[in-house]
């Protein structure tokens, strides 16, 4: 990371200088006495050192995945708040941002605290400050602490990047549990709209809203029925959530993924399940690395995603699908 730091810091000193240090800001201490109860026990999360070493995904990235981003001070001094941000897609675009000289918040599930603590350490040491925020989003008062949280520390939300999401693999309609089914549409789909609706007051004009929907929503695969159901939904709030704000000036668009290895596929499906879903990769050939979606995050949060509302980014290593 030490190239990275080098050619990041010109971009951030500016923004440095202009800001300073805002002093400590709460980190998990902080929620320790958070309302974590409707967390489902036993549930695996998904960690980054519980994925495999040896998936091959690209030649051209580097150990992190992010040493061939280069970045040009896109999102100086901007104030992100990217929810499942402590892995996966969540981590190269909460990463990347803070490489364009953005402020990072990010959001996670208490058990994920090792993956976040890394995330944190990455971005303070490319000059930006990262708060961290432990909260189940699938409660609706702990949503509103997450958005109230950042905003005491900063003062506004420029990007929201909701990303936290839940999926389990389930090949028959009448297998999916009741407690799956809730959980499933209780953070996709409520969670999502609770932390929206939360920041929405906090973002002016120029903000940017993005949401990891999915290209299952509009391919239909039969083992993820309820989190397909999820990610169409979402796709229909991005479409409509951006006529109502557009007027505000804060756009409103989707990432939609295809196959992209994270530690969600680890937490999601069993070894001989997984064993097969990397057999199978996009038309172009292979599984996505999460570094692959974080150059689209970044598009859509700065400038030169500013004539773009409403719309959905398939990064999907070259499926065609109908929009």
């Amino acid at each position: 990371m030490d190239a990275i730091k080098q050619v990041v810091s010109d971009v951030t000193n500016s923004a440095q200088q202009q800001t300073g240090q805002a002093g400590a800001h709460p980190g998990p201490d902080e929620f320790k006495g958070a309302d974590h109860s409707q967390r489902d026990e036993g549930r695996k999360v998904g960690i980054q050192a519980d994925m495999a070493k040896d998936v091959k995904t690209t030649d051209v990235e580097a150990e992190d995945g992010f040493d061939s981003y280069k970045p040009a001070g896109k999102m100086i001094d901007r104030k992100c708040l990217v929810t499942g941000g402590d892995s996966g897609i969540g981590r190269a675009a909460a990463v990347m941002f803070a490489m364009e000289g953005a402020d990072v918040a990010i959001n996670y599930l208490p058990e994920e605290q090792v993956d976040a603590n890394k995330v944190q350490k990455t971005i303070q040491a490319l000059g930006r400050q990262c708060l961290l925020v432990p909260q189940d989003l699938r409660d609706m008062e702990g949503c509103k602490r997450v958005v109230e949280t950042v905003v005491k520390a900063w003062g506004r939300i420029d990007v929201l990047v909701n990303n936290a999401s839940v999926m389990y693999d389930c090949p028959d309609i009448t297998d999916i549990s009741d407690e799956q089914f809730h959980h499933t549409i209780d953070l996709n789909i409520k969670g999502t709209f609770f932390l929206t609706r939360a920041a929405v007051p906090h973002m002016g004009k120029g903000s940017s809203i993005i949401v990891t929907a999915s290209q299952v929503a509009y391919a239909g695969p039969p083992s993820l029925l309820d989190y397909t159901m999820t990610k169409a939904a979402q796709v229909g709030m991005v479409r409509g959530l951006s006529n109502q704000l557009i007027g505000k000036g804060i756009r409103v668009n989707a990432v939609c993924p295809g196959p992209v290895y994270t530690p969600l596929q680890e937490a999601a499906m069993s070894k001989g399940t997984l064993s097969e879903w990397l057999k199978n990769p996009a038309p172009i050939g292979r599984i996505g690395q999460p570094s692959e979606l974080g150059p689209a995050y970044v598009f859509l949060a700065s400038a030169d995603g500013s004539f773009i509302s409403g719309q959905s980014i398939h990064v999907n290593g070259g499926a065609i699908v109908a929009s």
